[in-house]
């Protein structure tokens, strides 16, 4: 079992907030264990809560419409949430549940070491673009040790926002050149240190 297949079967285990009492079943996150690309969503909804699966409902459903945009499946990335269980009642995420829950996305995030992370949502957003507004920076990217963060609306959005739809296949369609960009500054790097290595040979 791989580290972290360990991981996500530890946090299925967990109990650590009050949402462990209410819950179906965790929702640690599924994917590609070294993908190039991480989702980060909010939080499960009933259907998540239901099968064990981040994305599976109408929203997930979206999801894969924009994935394919950028000839992309599910087997490519990695996909996980804020926190991994299902809040009552489909309500937002409490502060204290995100602060619970955030060691196991970090822990997540450590093992699978993706060169670009994008954000679904504003609680999502919130962890790695803290005090912006997601209208604002949506469609934007910064880079934070050695990691590509970019901002885009959660795709439950365009279901209640019809007019988000376009907005956020926009955003999507931005995220290969951040890739090809990502991969270009870790060749280049890569060539730095052989360089700099050669050097000391000398």
């Amino acid at each position: 079992m791989s580290a972290l297949s360990e991981l996500n079967e530890e946090i299925r285990h967990c109990q650590k907030c009050e949402l462990a009492r209410y819950r179906n079943q965790v929702v640690p996150g599924e994917g590609v264990e070294n993908a190039d690309i991480m989702f980060i969503g909010e939080a499960p909804g009933r259907n998540e809560d239901q099968q064990g699966r981040p994305f599976v409902g109408p929203a997930g459903k979206f999801l894969d419409e924009l994935l394919d945009l950028i000839d992309l499946n599910r087997q490519q990335i990695y996909i996980a949430n804020v926190i991994k269980c299902r809040p009552q009642g489909n309500r937002d995420p409490l502060p204290q549940e995100i602060i619970t829950c955030r060691p196991w996305l970090e822990r997540q995030i450590e093992l699978i070491n993706p060169q670009i992370i994008v954000t679904l949502g504003r609680y999502s957003m919130a962890l790695f673009f803290p005090q912006k507004s997601i209208g604002k920076i949506h469609g934007t990217a910064e880079k934070h040790d050695d990691i590509i963060y970019y901002a885009m609306y959660h795709p439950a959005a365009a279901l209640h926002q019809q007019n988000l739809r376009e907005t956020i296949k926009v955003d999507m369609l931005k995220i290969p050149q951040l890739l090809a960009q990502a991969k270009n500054i870790t060749e280049t790097e890569k060539k730095q240190e052989i360089k700099q290595m050669n050097m000391f040979e000398v």
